[in-house]
């Protein structure tokens, strides 16, 4: 990967157009992707209980993908969309516990975007990893405001922010600061302010808007939204009927929908703001705006018909809406319903934007959609390979485990469960014809044994394929301690391994690292419900320090010896029935020794 990186740089170095030739001749790009929205939750995709008159005004005038398909949960939906490859070949096979950081190696959107002269910025959730060398910054982002971990409200946040979506605890560039403002907010005014600036520098951009809503949890909502939802009739009941029957249950949380719609209103709102932005800027025409969510809804609600949600393989946990707005190249709305993926946009944006990717960088998985979108000749049926999907809870992905494949015209499911890392016995297939059958009501498997073998080796083909993509292509990603980058390490949860089970939160929890130089360190930990005065023990390898506990928050340790290479660091005591405990939080100053 070292000739990687130094292919990238040698593109920043390189005598290339000038800044406002850049601004001319290429469009700039917003990719904006909300969190657990699911394809029911917009008018334009026929739900009438919630307002989005902004994106429904998109609708009507972009392309519209009606079979666009993402990952069941975000993490590994994230991965490749910034890397055009499948999640399995980056390291990303989950969504927490370290399996939501991606190989640094990886070479993303922004960093091609970036090398091609773009200025380049984050504004919400990035989910690949907190701590370098995975952090926006360190993949390409010039400018990032983001929250750590999987959402604001999780083990990540830091000591002070609440779980608060109002006035939150963003880290703009690596800094932690106090924003104002509710989070969706604060994402697009830093955008908009972002997109100001480089217009007036001249500078084409990538803007990369990822708001966390409307994910969990849903306490803190837009207040004016929430004062019109919150009294609304948004039970089962109250949905339209569709062709493929409601799957929204008589049980529905018509309170967390209310919540949930509320904090949609308020995208659609800044999603309004935005495309006013790129009017007074005069940047409208030549700009390529795509819109999409990260999986399925996360909860029992509209969605069109579709069978599944969330962490679910069926379509309603993987088919999102998928919207590009292209003025200069994009004439009138129009549906393309040819197969495409959150692996194609990758290729799609380097070729619309003439941003050149190197052949010695690692194999895409991706198809550009390009040609669809200049209406070429083209037998996309016939080129276009099917979209394998796959993620589970836990280390080391399972053949087999909870995965579809999906073609054109057919669709081969095994739902075994998310949320266990094994499945016991032998696998059970279902096989769709989606053509006929969009909502999967109607299991044709023993009808065709052959089409079934047929794309069970397809999908055998694809997962050896992806699990060799590197050596040890499933180890656990380590986060590299150097203070030349990044003063403070700060070690959450988010990126923890526990190698006694999915339960353990006891001593099972440690962190998995790298030491660049020979260090001494100031770590300091944070635990919930420690015993008072008693003892905590931090372990760096099989060096152990030990501290009692006079006082709660925060649990020094002063010159701890770090030498270089690899290690693991643990920190336990005990709560008050004698139970041991891990730190939630751990933050690890070093200093190279001289």
């Amino acid at each position: 990967m070292f000739l990687n990186r130094l292919l990238i740089c040698l593109m920043l170095v390189l005598p290339s157009l000038s800044s406002q030739a850049f601004s001319q001749q290429r469009p700039n790009v917003i990719v904006i992707m909300t969190d657990d929205q699911g394809i029911g939750d917009f008018g334009c995709m026929g739900n009438p209980l919630v307002e989005t008159p902004n994106i429904d005004a998109m609708f009507n005038r972009s392309v519209h993908f009606s079979n666009f398909f993402v990952s069941p949960v975000c993490a590994p939906t994230r991965a490749s969309l910034m890397t055009g490859r499948y999640a399995y070949r980056t390291r990303v096979v989950d969504t927490f516990n370290g399996r939501a950081m991606m190989d640094s190696s990886e070479v993303t959107m922004a960093e091609l975007f970036q090398g091609a002269g773009y200025a380049t910025g984050i504004f919400g959730k990035w989910h690949l990893g907190d701590c370098y060398p995975m952090r926006p910054m360190d993949q390409g982002f010039s400018h990032s405001v983001v929250h750590r971990g999987g959402g604001i409200g999780q083990s990540s946040d830091p000591p002070g922010a609440a779980g608060a979506y109002t006035n939150p605890i963003l880290f703009q560039n690596g800094e932690p600061r106090r924003e104002r403002g509710y989070c969706t907010d604060v994402y697009y005014d830093h955008a908009i302010e972002f997109m100001q600036q480089c217009t007036s520098r001249e500078l084409p951009f990538l803007v990369y808007l990822t708001d966390n809503c409307p994910h969990g949890p849903f306490k803190d909502v837009p207040k004016d939204w929430w004062e019109k939802y919150k009294d609304a009739d948004l039970t089962a009941d109250k949905y339209p009927a569709v062709e493929g029957g409601n799957p929204v249950s008589e049980k529905t949380n018509a309170d967390v929908n209310a919540r949930v719609y509320s904090m949609v209103s308020n995208i659609d709102e800044n999603i309004g703001r935005l495309k006013k932005a790129l009017n007074d800027l005069e940047l409208s025409d030549n700009t390529i705006v795509v819109f999409l969510t990260d999986n399925g809804p996360n909860g029992d609600r509209f969605r069109n018909g579709l069978r599944g949600k969330k962490t679910s393989v069926y379509e309603g946990g993987i088919k999102t809406l998928c919207l590009m707005e292209w003025p200069a190249k994009i004439k009138q709305q129009r549906t393309i319903s040819e197969l495409a993926a959150h692996i194609d946009l990758f290729p799609t944006l380097l070729e619309a934007c003439g941003v050149p990717r190197e052949e010695t960088l690692p194999r895409i998985d991706g198809t550009s959609l390009m040609p669809l979108l200049n209406q070429e000749d083209v037998d996309w049926k016939a080129t276009r390979e099917p979209v394998f999907i796959q993620v589970h809870r836990g280390n080391t992905p399972q053949r087999h485990h909870h995965f579809a494949v999906r073609d054109h015209r057919w669709k081969l499911v095994h739902h075994s469960g998310f949320r266990k890392e094994q499945f016991e016995g032998k696998p059970k297939f279902e096989l769709f014809n989606i053509e006929n059958d969009p909502f999967e009501k109607s299991n044709v498997a023993d009808q065709h044994p052959e089409l079934v073998r047929q794309m069970v080796a397809k999908y055998d083909s694809w997962f050896d394929d992806v699990s060799s993509t590197r050596q040890n292509n499933y180890e656990c990603p380590r986060i590299v301690v150097d203070p030349t980058h990044e003063k403070t390490t700060v070690l959450t949860r988010q990126d923890c391994r526990r190698e006694k089970g999915a339960t353990d939160w006891g001593d099972s929890v440690n962190w998995q690292l790298r030491a660049k130089h020979d260090l001494v360190a100031s770590i300091a930990c944070r635990f919930n419900n420690l015993a008072p005065e008693s003892e905590v023990s931090l372990f760096i390898g099989e060096t152990q320090y030990k501290t009692e506990v006079d006082e709660f928050g925060f649990i020094a340790f002063d010159d701890v010896a770090i030498p270089p290479g690899n290690f693991v660091l643990r920190a336990v005591g005990k709560n008050e029935t004698g139970k041991t405990i891990a730190a939630y939080q751990v933050y690890l100053t070093g200093a190279i020794k001289r």
